[in-house]
C-alpha cells in the first residue's frame, strides 16, 4: 500500500473541540474507578485526568466526547500519530499471521533491521549490529551497560547530572535524579555522574560550559588519582528530555566521543525519546555530525504505541555468544512491521523537515510570550522536541507556574506535559504530523495561558 493520504487527513479535528466540564461526568466515573482498583504508582492521570476513549493523529477524544490536541505524543512515542492508517494496516496483518517470534527470523525483523541501517547516524550504516531485547527503553539501557562491560572489561560508568535513563536497576543508577532512586539505594557501584553543559543553568556561555564539561570527564578518566578505576563506558543523551529539553553545545558530543576513543571505551547515546525524527534528523546524533558506539532505542521504534526496544552499535562490539543478551519479547512482529510502516510515512511525507519547520515556529511563539512574561527565561530543543523554562517568583516556584499552564491548557483542549531538575519547564513533544493548523491553535492556548500568567497580571 502506498502512502494515500496527506498527514492533514490523519485528525479528528484541527482545533480542540470541549463539549462539557472539564474532566466530564463519564471521565470523572472512570478516574474514580481507576483510583479504587488501579496502582497508587499510577502518575499521569493525577496531573492530567482524562480518560481516554479513542485518537488519531495528533488528537485525543475521551469518553465524554471531547477532543484534545496532543502536545506530548505519550512522552515521545507517538512520533507519526495516533492510529497511523499506513502503519496499522501493516500492524493487523501481521498480527494475524504471527506476533511473537522471540529471536527467530522473520521477514518483520529483518526488515526493521534493514530500515534502522539505512538511517542510522553517522559512520554506523553498513557498520552495525541490532539487538531486540525487553520492550522498554530502561531494557535497552540495561543491554547497554552488559554490552560496555562484556567488551571493555570494566565496570565504572559514567553518565551526566539531569540524565534520565530509565527506572530498572542498571538504568536507575545512570540516572541522575535523586527523586526517582533515594528509596532504592544502593544502586550499582563504581557510577560517576558529570556535570552536563547546561549553559543557562550555569550561567556560561556555550563554549565555556562544553569546555568544563568535557574537562571534567577527561579529568575522570585520565588523572591517575581521580579514584575512578576501571571504566567501561559513557552514557549520554545527545539532548536532556526529563532534564529540561537541554540541548548541549556545539562542540559537546563530538569532543566527548574524542575522549571516549582516546580512553578506548564506548560512547553510548541514549537516543530513546530523540529518535525516529523527534528534533528533526532521524537522531538527534546528526545534529553534531557524531556516530555513537552503541546506540539505545525504543518509545517511537514500535511505529503506533507497540512496545519494543532495541540497541544499534558498531559491529566491532559484536562479541557476545549466543544468549549473550536475551528477552522475551525481543520479536514483537507486529511492533516491528510497526517500526519499518514509520519510517517510511516519515520519509514520504518529508516529516523531517516538517518537524524542524513547525518546532521552529512553536519556539517563536513561546519566545514572543516571554516578551509578555518575564518569568519564561529560556526557550530551547530542536525539531518537535522543545522546553520552555519559568523562574520562581517570590510567591510562586516555576514548577507551581508550569502546573498551572499545564492545567489552563488542558481545561482548554491542549495537554502538555512537564520537565526539568525542577520540575519548572514546559515540555512540548507533539507527534510529528502536528499540522500547521493545529500547531497554530494550539499555540494559541499556551500563549494565552503563559501570558495570563505573566506577573504584572497579578498586580
Amino acid at each position: 500500500m502506498a502512502v494515500e493520504q496527506t498527514f492533514d487527513d490523519l485528525h479528528f479535528t484541527q482545533e480542540p473541540e470541549i463539549e462539557t466540564s472539564i474532566p466530564g461526568p463519564e471521565s470523572k466515573k472512570l478516574l474514580e474507578r481507576q483510583r479504587r482498583v488501579d496502582s497508587s504508582a499510577v502518575a499521569y492521570p493525577k496531573v492530567v485526568p482524562i480518560a481516554i476513549e479513542e485518537a488519531k493523529g495528533a488528537t485525543i477524544r475521551d469518553v465524554d466526547g471531547n477532543t484534545f490536541l496532543d502536545f506530548f505524543a505519550g512522552i515521545g512515542v507517538l512520533n507519526v500519530g495516533h492510529s497511523n492508517p499506513y502503519v496499522m494496516e501493516a500492524v493487523q496483518e501481521q498480527t494475524e499471521k504471527v506476533a511473537h517470534t522471540i529471536d527467530f527470523p522473520t521477514e518483520a525483523r529483518l526488515d526493521l533491521i534493514e530500515a534502522l541501517n539505512d538511517i542510522a547516524p553517522g559512520a554506523l550504516p553498513d557498520n552495525n549490529r541490532v539487538i531486540f531485547g525487553g520492550p522498554t527503553g530502561s531494557d535497552a539501557i540495561e543491554g547497554t551497560i552488559k554490552l560496555a562491560k562484556y567488551n571493555t572489561g570494566g565496570d565504572g560508568l559514567i553518565a551526566f547530572r539531569g540524565a534520565y535513563h530509565g527506572g530498572s536497576a542498571g538504568a536507575l543508577s545512570l540516572t541522575a535524579g535523586k527523586k526517582y532512586k533515594e528509596d532504592y539505594a544502593p544502586m550499582l557501584p563504581n557510577v560517576h555522574h558529570v556535570p552536563y553543559p547546561f549553559a543557562h543553568e550555569q550561567g556560561l556561555d556555550p563554549q565555556e560550559a562544553s569546555d568544563r564539561a568535557l574537562a571534567n570527564v577527561r579529568e575522570l578518566l585520565e588523572d591517575p588519582y581521580s579514584g575512578f578505576a576501571n571504566p567501561a563506558g559513557i552514557w549520554v543523551e545527545p539532548i536532556q528530555g526529563e532534564g529540561g529539553i537541554v540541548t548541549p553545545p556545539e562542540g559537546f558530543l563530538p569532543g566527548l566521543k574524542e575522549i571516549a576513543e582516546n580512553n578506548d571505551i564506548p560512547l553510548i547515546v541514549d537516543e530513546i525519546q530523540t529518535g525516529f525524527g523527534r528534533t528533526g534528523e532521524w537522531f538527534a546524533s546528526d545534529h553534531y555530525d557524531v556516530t555513537p558506539d552503541a546506540m539505545p532505542m525504543a518509545k517511537a521504534i514500535g511505529g503506533i504505541g507497540l512496545p519494543l526496544s532495541g540497541t544499534m552499535y558498531h559491529e566491532d562490539l559484536d562479541t557476545w555468544e549466543a544468549g549473550g543478551h536475551v528477552g522475551t519479547y525481543r520479536g514483537n512482529a507486529p511492533a516491528m512491521v510497526g517500526g519499518v510502516r514509520a519510517i517510511e510515512y516519515i520519509r514520504d511525507n518529508d516529516l523531517l523537515a516538517h518537524a524542524r519547520e513547525v518546532g521552529s515556529y512553536i519556539r517563536d511563539r513561546l519566545r514572543e510570550s516571554a516578551g509578555v512574561n518575564e518569568r519564561l527565561v529560556d526557550v530551547r530543543g530542536r525539531g518537535l522536541f522543545i522546553g520552555a523554562e519559568f523562574a520562581d517568583s517570590e510567591d510562586q516556584t516555576g514548577k507551581e507556574l508550569v502546573k498551572d499552564i499545564q492545567e489552563d491548557c488542558y481545561k482548554r483542549g491542549v495537554l502538555v506535559w512537564s520537565a526539568g531538575r525542577r520540575g519548572n519547564v514546559l515540555r512540548l513533544i507533539p507527534p510529528l504530523v502536528l499540522t500547521q493548523e493545529q500547531a497554530t491553535a494550539g499555540m494559541d492556548i499556551i500563549c494565552e495561558a503563559i501570558e495570563q500568567h505573566a506577573p504584572s497580571s497579578n498586580n
